[in-house]
């Protein structure tokens, strides 16, 4: 028998995970096609050993997980854990028994396996979120709500979150070292750490971010397919989830990227999406596609807040590895991102540019041409209008071309701001630490001269 989605029951279903991140009309489908079920105490679920694939939702009542016949955990409805699916894992690694009567949902996993597709956008307002509830977890409903998570399908975002194990690390413990092979990708349940990098073996640290609850790292090494670009330290007592190499690539990357060759590129260019290229300062000025503005990848996390939401951008690298981890940077942070696909070394070089198509640099004014009203052309007639609209055409086309020039040129600007501001700080930050050691000398120093011996 189908479930009213106004009922007590459909709300109760609503807020089940990943059920809540159904758009609106898959999930009246789904409730139509739901029967609830009632089991007494001490009926049998399933068995440790099944290989049933169907997922099992408590709605009422209370189950105990079983092994041996010894219970070592209760299950209690409308609790944090009864909005996950009852042991889902196949074949059962343990009994489920009713440890009370109960009423309870039978899922195919088959039916929750539908993306948040463009026809569906306009019900992403209309989705239920389930809200913290007092002193429960608020990393699951972040989750919920980041643009990465919210584009996936149901059955990945299920899969996802009984795939995360638990980790914890005291104050001052590496969870990542730069230079090491990415093998998990992480997000803070609780604490605080520190994401510092080091441009070369020898040069200072530079701290780059503060991270919290609820905030992710460790996708970048999984994504380029290069070592760790940055060092991750504890400040307080963390609790970690994560999620292994393998299920980040399966269960999210590729559902997340969308890739373009350089053909469908060069039309969204022109439609006015911005090309942005992650590789280093020297390999853009050494060459690089036109129109592309450079924007390292070790630069970019602090740069992002600069770009137009609004604005799509492609973003390219030399093979494609790293504009992956770019990309999927922008997506978190709601901007549109697609990638060249095989990056620069997929274009044929005669379509490399190579030197700067559009350079600024410090001290060096940058001129745009204004097109110029066109002289010494005497027609009359039909062909002078014709002429004169051919004209205003190609004026149009000009001063759009400009407006793009001026906005890439602003956005670069921008990108220069936040990169010159960056190091700002740190100079600022050194200069404070050098002052407080010339007092210290300078205090020892008088010392020394009171008391010669």
């Amino acid at each position: 028998m189908a479930v009213d989605t106004s009922s007590d029951d459909g709300q109760a279903i609503r807020k089940l995970v990943p059920i809540a991140n159904l758009a609106t009309p898959h999930f009246e489908s789904l409730c139509a096609q739901i029967t609830i079920q009632d089991a007494a105490r001490n009926d049998i679920l399933f068995k440790r050993g099944d290989v049933d694939p169907h997922l099992y939702y408590l709605l009422h009542g209370e189950v105990s997980f079983q092994a041996a016949g010894l219970s070592f955990e209760v299950v209690k409805s409308e609790t944090e854990s009864a909005k996950f699916a009852l042991a889902h894992q196949v074949p059962r690694k343990i009994d489920a028994v009713a440890r009370s009567s109960i009423r309870y949902i039978k899922l195919s996993a088959s039916l929750l396996d539908c993306p948040l597709t463009q026809t569906y956008e306009e019900e992403i307002s209309s989705m239920v979120i389930i809200e913290p509830e007092e002193n429960s977890d608020d990393w699951m409903t972040t989750l919920l709500r980041s643009p990465i998570f919210q584009k996936l399908p149901p059955a990945n975002l299920q899969k996802i979150l009984m795939s995360l194990e638990e980790v914890i690390f005291e104050k001052g413990e590496t969870i990542l070292r730069q230079g090491d092979s990415g093998d998990y990708y992480y997000l803070i349940k609780s604490g605080q750490c520190l994401l510092t990098r080091k441009p070369s073996e020898h040069a200072k640290e530079i701290k780059l971010a503060l991270l919290r609850d609820s905030d992710t790292f460790g996708e970048d090494s999984i994504l380029s397919e290069k070592p760790r670009n940055v060092t991750v330290t504890a400040l307080t007592k963390l609790s970690l989830l994560r999620l292994s190499k393998d299920n980040f690539i399966n269960l999210i990357k590729k559902p997340s990227l969308r890739y373009v060759d350089y053909e469908q590129m060069c039309l969204e260019v022109k439609q006015g999406a911005l090309l942005l290229d992650v590789r280093s300062t020297e390999a853009f000025n050494s060459h690089h596609l036109e129109d592309s503005l450079s924007a390292p990848f070790f630069t970019l996390r602090m740069q992002v807040k600069t770009l137009n939401r609004n604005r799509p951008v492609i973003v390219v690298c030399n093979n494609g590895k790293t504009s992956e981890a770019a990309a999927f940077l922008l997506l978190k942070n709601k901007i549109k991102a697609s990638i060249l696909d095989g990056g620069i070394e997929n274009v044929a070089p005669t379509l490399v540019k190579s030197a700067a198509s559009f350079a600024i640099d410090d001290g060096v004014e940058t001129t745009f041409v204004v097109p110029q009203k066109t002289v010494g052309i005497s027609v009359s007639g039909p062909e002078k209008e014709s002429a004169t609209e051919i004209d205003k055409d190609a004026v149009l086309e000009k001063l759009q071309k400009d407006n793009t020039a001026l906005q890439d040129a602003n956005d670069r600007l921008k990108v220069m701001y936040e990169q010159l501001k960056q190091e700002k700080e740190e100079a600022d930050r050194e200069f404070r630490m050098l002052y407080r050691q010339t007092e210290k000398l300078k205090s020892i120093l008088n010392a020394m001269k009171k008391n010669p011996e």
